[in-house]
């Protein structure tokens, strides 16, 4: 509770995980395959986070909970850009 003459101002997220980053798909790194070795996981994956509501990170940072349908938003141009600087072929969208 504040008292009257108290104004309280929007807090500001950081503009990598708010704003447009909400309408945007991202790239999770569930894991990888080293050469004849076995998989090596990164993290959640996005199945996990949507069946049992476990934050995933994405390439550009964003941690979020899975819920939406992907293929309705643009790709993330900064998973993209990690993506493809890493040379990862990236499906047809």
């Amino acid at each position: 509770m504040t008292d009257a003459g108290t104004t309280l101002a929007p807090t500001r997220g950081d503009p990598q995980v708010d704003g447009d980053h909400e309408r945007m798909s991202h790239i999770v790194l569930e894991g990888y395959t080293p050469e004849g070795g076995d998989f090596v996981p990164a993290g959640p994956t996005v199945v996990e986070g949507i069946v049992n509501g476990t934050a995933v990170r994405a390439l550009c940072g964003k941690v979020w909970v899975p819920g939406r349908d992907p293929k309705r938003y643009p790709l993330c141009p900064t998973c993209k850009d990690i993506a493809e600087r890493q040379g990862w072929k990236l499906p047809a969208g």
